[in-house]
């Protein structure tokens, strides 16, 4: 992440062992990137749960970003996270990387809740979460990307 945030594709496309590409240095991934590192910072023990390179097997295709906010809070509650690449978007990796995420949250003992916030307008992702039992449960404000609808499903 680091890297990413020097703008040295080369020296994290090593390190993560696949061939990043811009979209892993944009505005918006520096961003991710950012927090992560901090949070990292102060707590080195939660770097399982942030996020990954996506790669689709068995072609070896970097097709985005995805990773929860953090581990489990005191409630067992995990909000998860993805971008993928948009020459890859539209062919169901978002699907796929979605519901990977929920399978690694069922695997979890201390997860019993899984939540994903996405702005009201975003009509792509509110398709994606369709079918995988998320109800809205409330919005929020978020500094980065305004106002968010709240979604939530058991496991």
């Amino acid at each position: 992440m680091t890297a990413l945030l020097n703008d040295d594709l080369a020296q994290a496309s090593a390190e993560a062992g696949v061939a990043l590409t811009e979209y892993f240095v944009t505005d918006t991934a520096k961003w991710v990137w950012r927090y992560r590192v901090n949070q990292l910072a102060s707590d080195p023990g939660c770097a399982g749960w942030l996020t990954q390179t996506v790669v689709a097997e068995p072609e070896g295709a970097v097709v985005g970003y995805a990773g929860f906010h953090g581990p489990p809070d005191e409630a067992g509650m995990v909000e998860l996270g993805y971008s993928v690449v948009p020459a890859y978007r539209r062919k169901g990796y978002a699907r796929a990387i979605l519901t990977e995420l929920i399978h690694q949250s069922v695997a979890e003992p201390g997860v019993k809740t899984v939540r994903v916030t996405i702005s009201p307008d975003n009509a792509a992702s509110l398709a994606t979460i369709s079918g995988f039992g998320f109800v809205e449960v409330g919005e929020q404000w978020d500094e980065e990307d305004g106002l968010e609808t709240i979604f939530e499903v058991p496991v």
